[in-house]
């Protein structure tokens, strides 16, 4: 079998690359070691975390708001084993689309584990131990990331439970522990929260969501607190003790000090995700790796060995599949002599819980610490009139412009359907605008983006409704 590409990994990044390339009219199939395709996002990550979090903020909505709006339900009932089969739903239909999609655009597809077993060759290894070796001009590295794990405390995906677990639950833990207060750690403590079970979340710094704006941290952190989650900041987890019904967590201060040990019946281990390069054959074919395991790739997304291209989780980079889809998008462009390009500093990240928390390009911090001169507007939600009337009023929107060119450098948002508020923040980087250009842009009324608008003009101090 001869192939014009080759790509190995059907997340986001995969399987959009692949089918770009079929697209552009090359020859193209995907090695996919699962049975379905679409990686963790679609399988074990994004899509079933999405859906918990959607059910969880329902469940929590019917107990608390429906009746200050006149509607009286009552109190609901958990069904557990429902919620899951309706996230399980909602997988299939996603997985399915993926194959669907590959099979329109006539991308084949080949199950089992992928090999590199030189250049221009790649071996799939199937579920029965028997190899076939394809042959292809160029590789597509996509194969995505694994979680980070601490050293000493195994995950057995029952007790002590990475994401993939914790997405599987039989039961509402009485007490969950959170090991990392990142995004992946915050939206399952939120879930599994709102279900009813008592969350502490346990984080090495010294505040949640390491990387963004502080304000933005302190607010979110307060908000959760709000809601009930209980943080240990500047504190780390060296051990758990599995040997009776109850787990026992040793946590000491991160400088050093004196150990406490808290309770809990699942522990989440969520410190992070590391580049997922295991049996890929690279260190055989010479492709090069850096200190953090991560594939070098240059800007055009290719290794030091030639035909052999890298994207998603496993280069340099936000591990977020968007910023893995264009990345997909722009090597298969690359592949047939096109301007296959990606924006770095217009990729929005968004933690969807509530409220979400959505930000793209720069942070305060961040042009404070580049010595960069900056105009700084802000709106809170409590003045938008469409999140009084919703009880969504919590939250802010802020835009970071240059002091010179009133060009927008930044935008942080904490608010509910932030997450789709950002786009218009990421289109006018992507365009180059200035705060002025979104102040002048006629935003629909009554809406939530509307603060996006008012937040512009606050950049001129000239907001109308604060």
């Amino acid at each position: 079998m001869s192939y014009d590409l080759i790509v190995i990994g059907t997340g986001p990044g995969g399987y959009v690359c692949a089918i770009r390339a079929a697209q552009l009219g090359l020859k193209t199939a995907v090695v996919e070691k699962r049975s379905t395709f679409g990686g963790t996002c679609l399988n074990v990550g994004c899509i079933p975390s999405k859906a918990l979090l959607h059910a969880s903020e329902l469940f929590e909505e019917a107990g608390h708001s429906f009746a200050k709006m006149g509607i009286g339900v009552g109190t609901p009932k958990l069904d557990l084993k429902a919620m899951m089969a309706f996230k399980d739903q909602g997988v299939e239909g996603n997985t399915k689309g993926v194959e669907f999609l590959l099979k329109k655009n006539k991308v084949d597809t080949f199950i089992g584990t992928g090999r590199i077993a030189a250049a221009g060759k790649v071996e799939v290894k199937g579920a029965d131990g028997k190899t076939q070796t394809l042959e292809t001009k160029s590789i597509v590295i996509a194969t995505g990331s694994d979680v980070a794990r601490l050293k000493g405390i195994d995950i057995d995906e029952k007790r002590i439970v990475s994401s993939t677990g914790a997405l599987a639950l039989d039961k509402v833990p009485e007490k969950l522990l959170v090991v990392g207060a990142g995004v992946i750690g915050l939206e399952l403590g939120s879930v599994w929260r709102r279900l009813g079970a008592q969350v502490t979340v346990v984080e090495f710094v010294d505040g949640i969501l390491p990387g963004m704006d502080s304000e933005v941290r302190k607010q979110a952190q307060r908000l959760f607190e709000k809601q009930g989650m209980a943080f240990k900041l500047s504190s780390k987890v060296t051990a758990v003790d599995t040997s009776g019904k109850k787990l026992k967590a040793t946590i000491e201060p991160a400088k050093g000090g004196a150990a406490e040990t808290l309770e809990a019946d699942v522990v989440l281990v969520s410190i992070g995700r590391v580049p997922f390069t295991d049996g890929l054959g690279l260190k055989e074919a010479g492709v090069t790796l850096d200190e953090r395991g991560r594939v070098k790739v240059d800007h055009y997304y290719a290794t030091n060995v030639p035909g052999i291209w890298a994207i998603g989780d496993v280069i340099a980079g936000p591990m977020l599949a968007h910023k893995a889809e264009d990345e997909g998008v722009a090597v298969a462009e690359i592949l047939v002599g096109q301007a296959g390009h990606v924006n770095y500093d217009a990729i929005p990240n968004v933690v969807y819980t509530y409220p979400e928390i959505a930000t793209v390009g720069k942070s305060e911090d961040e042009l404070k610490a580049a010595g960069v001169a900056y105009n700084a507007g802000k709106f809170p939600m409590t003045a938008n009139g469409r999140a009084k009337v919703n009880m969504t009023s919590e939250g802010f929107v802020k835009i970071l412009a240059d002091a010179k060119t009133d060009r927008v450098l930044g935008v942080q948002l904490v608010c509910a359907d932030a997450g789709n508020m950002i786009a218009e923040a990421a289109l006018a980087m992507e365009f180059g605008a200035s705060a002025e250009d979104i102040a002048r842009t006629c935003h629909a009324h009554p809406t939530l983006p509307e603060a996006v608008k008012e937040a512009a003009m606050a950049v001129a101090k000239r907001a109308i409704h604060m």
